[in-house]
């Protein structure tokens, strides 16, 4: 059982990559890898930076999960934030066999430490499933800046952006691969068979071959549907992210389930009961 204001590896580790996820910052001096979705701040300025995190739910890693994040994560409650640490810390973690991302595969950060990216405009597959997985998995705070496909490589020069999907650049297609597979590689993710499952799906949706999983043609439909209900490429990115929740949470937890119009007919000779009421008996 974790101690008081700790959160078990395995418990934080299936709230990674879904919306519920709470903010992980890693308090770690110069680490070499990094947790998937966490957040590096200096332990030393923890009052400087704990305001931006007030209102969220925070867990606050270590080596060990001992003083510097306890103290880190103590301060932060002081200052109104939610804050709890990784038990064991990121020992535990590795211990766990829990992935972990190479800290050295991240592009530069801007001066707010946020990871920027460029790409085409008009995105319809990989350039929404490609920054989902990285505020998903890697860097929750990346930028995006949606260009036209002869602006990319100026702007990634004059702005510090990394580009992705684009001809020429690490981040984009490797043979029969599209971007999505090559970053679930890269960042060292490609253990998680959840991801692994949505790589195939959206490489069949990103370079016409639905065959290769059922779900590619559905996801490729619901992409062009969004690409048309949004002029906006951030507010498509934005419904986008849904989307390949959606998806992501299929592939982790419900690919045995099933749904069909017989087994949810009430059994014969039985009044449906309010699902509310369903098991109750006389007197509870």
């Amino acid at each position: 059982m974790p101690a008081y204001n700790s959160i078990s590896a395995e418990k934080l580790f299936r709230l990674v990559g879904t919306p519920s996820c709470p903010a992980i910052i890693d308090v770690r001096p110069d680490p070499h890898e990094l947790l998937p979705a966490s957040v590096q701040r200096p332990a030393e300025s923890v009052t400087d930076w704990a305001g931006a995190f007030v209102g969220q739910r925070v867990v606050v890693t270590c080596v060990h999960g001992h003083d510097r994040g306890a103290g880190v994560a103590a301060i932060l409650r002081s200052e109104g934030v939610d804050a709890e640490t990784l038990e064991g810390g990121v020992a535990a973690w590795r211990d766990a066999g829990l992935p972990v991302i190479d800290a050295s595969k991240l592009p530069q950060r801007d001066a707010a430490g946020c990871t920027v990216w460029v790409t085409r405009a008009r995105p319809k597959v990989d350039r929404i499933a490609c920054p989902w997985l990285i505020r998903r998995f890697v860097d929750p705070d990346a930028v995006f800046l949606f260009v036209a496909p002869t602006e990319v490589a100026g702007v990634a020069e004059r702005f510090g952006a990394t580009p992705f999907d684009v001809e020429g650049v690490f981040w984009s297609h490797r043979e029969e691969l599209c971007t999505f597979d090559v970053m679930v590689d890269e960042f060292g993710l490609g253990g998680l068979g959840a991801l692994r499952q949505l790589a195939v799906i959206v490489r069949g949706a990103d370079t016409a071959h639905p065959e290769i999983a059922p779900q590619s043609a559905g996801l490729l439909a619901a992409s062009l549907g969004l690409s048309r209900m949004f002029a906006d490429d951030l507010e498509q990115l934005e419904a986008g992210m849904t989307l390949y929740d959606a998806f992501y949470r299929w592939c982790r937890d419900a690919t045995d389930e099933t749904h069909d119009w017989v087994s949810h007919k009430p059994r014969s000779g039985k009044k449906a009961q309010p699902k509310e009421f369903a098991g109750l008996t006389h007197g509870d």
